[in-house]
């Protein structure tokens, strides 16, 4: 969409916010916010799918139709986006899946926040910081990890700042057209007390990883009132700290009904034996028998071996990547079989070595044979990326078109960790934003 009708989209929404927002009307579920922001900047804020209800919901009836001035003003703005050279009025409902808080803060906070602290960073501006944490070519994935030594000890600690990064992250995905995100971090690595040994060498103070993960709610929950995207958290264990796990499984029961829906296993996956390590056994044991979603990652730089622990003895429900998991055609097709989902990060996939470019994407094998899979960022801070990243790459360089991107969107949605009736709703509302229509009416057509 060019620049011009994308302001007169802009433009649209907050006249109609300010004729219709104190009204009961079809656009209510998608503009109703509860905050004193102005109108404009609820609707700069706002991916446009929305600002605008979908083409298929514009005619329904309702028992509180729109003004009529208003339903002429939103058709004229619709009408000249139309006519916009390369215009697209209907941009795609995103879900994501794997995506990391610390992995999506904006350059901009962490300056902040060191110069409000008194914390050096090895950069003066956001466009240097962006440039020496982010990368621009591939780097071993202990390379990558290394990365977050540059920013971490500034928000690490800081009440302030790991609610702001919470809600900002949000932010960053309702502007990327995101309706619903599972993100996630480990409520230690932001923590400086009660939490062995004290990460990022931060002196001890009195940041508990509980009082860690209500911050981050918090801040997660108001996001989510304010700029319209459905968000849920996964508190994530450390493979290199063993000890810290069965204090996340706790956390995940603990804020279960405050945002949390699941654990994970993440860090460095070359860390021989990592899966089996007891602590991580024993949480994971506790997480199947309370309840908790589980997702693990695996498969990314390691072997089939690790997907198969993190299946078999972790008792996984999504891996994390999987990459490395087409290596064993056993368990590939058994994974098939049982519809385990796997958590693809395509960009990351490259810049972090897990994928070598000149080698088939193991992405495209889960393309080809329908496996059940999602889109996802990552780490955009370090990889300079936004979901709009990935699906350019995947259509750009593999083929992937626009009722694949549909199908796997709907897959994770059903492979999210909400509830069943939140589920179901999220599938409704991505089947009427794909196909103007609910999954029961659209049977006939095949669509997933």
């Amino acid at each position: 969409m060019s620049p011009c009708s994308l302001d007169l989209l802009r433009a649209g929404a907050c006249r109609a916010l300010r004729d219709d927002l104190e009204e009961p009307n079809p656009f209510h579920a998608y503009l109703s916010t509860g905050t004193k922001r102005t109108y404009e900047e609820i609707a700069a804020a706002r991916p446009l799918h929305m600002l605008f209800p979908l083409p298929g919901m514009l005619f329904q009836p309702s028992s509180a139709p729109l003004p009529l001035p208003t339903w002429f003003f939103v058709l004229q703005i619709f009408t000249q986006a139309l006519l916009s050279p390369g215009s697209h009025c209907w941009p795609a409902s995103w879900v994501e899946l794997h995506v990391h808080l610390d992995g999506a803060i904006k350059p901009e906070t962490i300056l902040y926040y060191g110069r409000l602290r008194g914390i050096s960073l090895p950069a003066d501006t956001a466009e240097e910081l962006q440039d020496i944490i982010g990368m621009d070519k591939p780097l071993s994935l202990p390379e990558f990890l290394a990365k977050f030594n540059y920013y971490m000890p500034v928000i690490a600690g800081c009440r302030e700042a790991i609610k702001r990064i919470a809600y900002e992250f949000v932010e960053m995905k309702a502007k990327e057209g995101v309706v619903y995100v599972e993100v996630r971090y480990s409520p230690h690595l932001l923590a400086n007390s009660n939490v062995k040994p004290i990460p990022w060498n931060q002196a001890e103070g009195d940041l508990t990883p509980d009082e860690v993960v209500a911050l981050v709610s918090q801040g997660l929950q108001e996001g989510e009132r304010d700029f319209g995207v459905k968000v849920r958290s996964i508190l994530c264990c450390m493979r290199h700290e063993p000890s810290w796990s069965l204090d996340v499984v706790e956390l995940c029961k603990k804020y279960r009904q405050q945002t949390v829906v699941a654990i994970d296993l993440a860090g460095d996956e070359t860390l021989e034996g990592s899966s089996l390590f007891p602590g991580h056994v024993e949480a994971y044991q506790e997480a199947v028998k309370s309840g908790i979603h589980r997702t693990v990652h695996a498969g990314e730089v390691g072997s089939a071996e690790v997907v198969k622990e993190a299946v078999d003895i972790l008792r996984t429900e999504r891996v994390g990547h999987g990459y490395h998991t087409v290596e064993d055609e056993a368990l590939y097709k058994r994974l098939l079989q049982e519809n385990m989902h796997f958590e693809v990060c395509p960009w990351s996939s490259y810049l972090t070595g897990a994928w070598k470019p000149g080698t088939e994407h193991a992405v495209i094998r889960f393309k080809n044979d329908k496996a059940n899979y999602s889109l996802n960022t990552d780490d955009p801070l370090i990889f300079k990326s936004s979901l709009d990243t990935d699906y350019q790459m995947t259509k750009r360089d593999m083929g992937f078109t626009e009722e694949e991107f549909k199908r796997l969107n709907i897959n994770a949605a059903k492979s999210s960790f909400l509830p069943e009736e939140e589920k179901k709703e999220l599938v409704d509302l991505l089947y009427k934003a794909y196909y103007g229509m609910p999954p029961s009416a659209s049977a006939a057509g095949q669509h997933p």
